[in-house]
């Protein structure tokens, strides 16, 4: 019998996702703790087309990309008879492994999430590197209930998903995005929301909030946009710099004792225990399920072909969309 294929999007050199390269080669050989899943569907992600232009130390020639999958467990490792066949999953990938541009992904099995009976395989492909970003900067904060809450940048997947974590929680919460989802997070229970490209935006923010300031501001947007928004936080205010870091010399040291904090999900691989690991991916699948019952809703996206995959991620970085992209093997 021969070696299984599959097709897979591969990177060759720093640049544009049109320079992807599509390929047929063999299906690796499975480790004791890995998994083999069949994808149905790939979600992507800002993230993608960002290491494809700046690529990664890890990646070499014909590197697969690609964060998110869906998809069907086929094979396991000696380590991973208790998972069974048939099941479906979904996952965020090692960004030191062959990612998940590809008709066949492999996994460390402890890294999966099971889909929810009645959550379709497209949701489940949508969820995992946004949602998963959201419940880490959500959960570094111990308390949110009645706290002053700013999420900047809320437009896109990460943000709405905190933004309707924090309404969860109790949390009084704020939000900056593109003037079209202002009437949304209005009636989900969000008390103000302005465009931070409009030059005065942060003039009347202050004006909304009566004399106080932010508790905690989590921003999507940059680390330097971050780093202007320190003068909004109280004392001992938190400041959650999800799409870079702040240096904390932009702080003068003991005067407001705002605490910094980073986020980076796809470190988790490496840097995280078991017991980490683990954790996240019983709240992942705690999210699913309130995703399966309405209770948390995703943005809505868009459904494309594996062969038109270079072109959308390309269309994703020409135009900073915030439309969630699906390719269906």
């Amino acid at each position: 019998m021969g070696k299984m294929k599959m097709n897979s999007w591969q990177w060759q050199k720093k640049g544009e996702p049109e320079n992807l390269v599509l390929k047929e080669s063999n299906i690796p050989e499975l480790g004791k703790d890995e998994i083999l899943i069949q994808n149905t569907f790939i979600g992507l992600n800002p993230v993608d087309w960002k290491l494809i232009e700046n690529g990664h130390p890890d990646w070499e020639i014909n590197h697969i990309p690609g964060v998110d999958g869906t998809g069907i467990v086929i094979k396991v490792g000696d380590n991973m008879e208790h998972l069974q066949l048939g099941s479906r999953v979904c996952y965020h990938t090692d960004l030191s492994k062959a990612g998940s541009f590809s008709t066949h992904t492999i996994v460390k099995g402890n890294s999966i999430m099971t889909i929810p009976n009645n959550l379709n395989d497209a949701a489940a492909a949508a969820f995992p590197c946004p949602s998963l970003t959201a419940i880490q900067a959500f959960q570094k904060i111990p308390s949110l209930l009645n706290k002053i809450v700013l999420v900047s940048g809320a437009g896109g997947s990460v943000g709405y998903f905190l933004t309707q974590l924090l309404l969860e929680s109790g949390a009084k919460v704020y939000v900056t995005a593109g003037k079209l989802h202002h009437q949304e997070f209005l009636k989900m229970g969000v008390l103000k929301a302005l465009d931070y490209k409009d030059k005065d935006w942060k003039k009347e923010m202050k004006k909304s909030l009566q004399g106080n300031l932010f508790d905690v501001v989590f921003d999507m947007v940059s680390g330097a946009h971050a780093a202007g928004l320190l003068d909004l936080i109280s004392y001992y205010g938190h400041m959650v710099a999800i799409q870079d870091r702040i240096k904390e010399n932009l702080l003068s040291p003991f005067t407001t004792c705002v605490s910094l904090h980073e986020i980076a999900l796809g470190a988790f691989h490496k840097y995280a225990s078991q017991q980490q690991i683990a954790h996240l991916m019983q709240n992942g699948e705690k999210l699913l399920c309130k995703i399966r019952t309405g209770i948390l809703k995703q943005r809505e996206f868009k459904i494309t072909t594996f062969d038109s995959l270079p072109q959308h991620l390309a269309e994703m970085k020409k135009n900073n969309l915030s439309t969630k992209y699906l390719v269906k093997i």
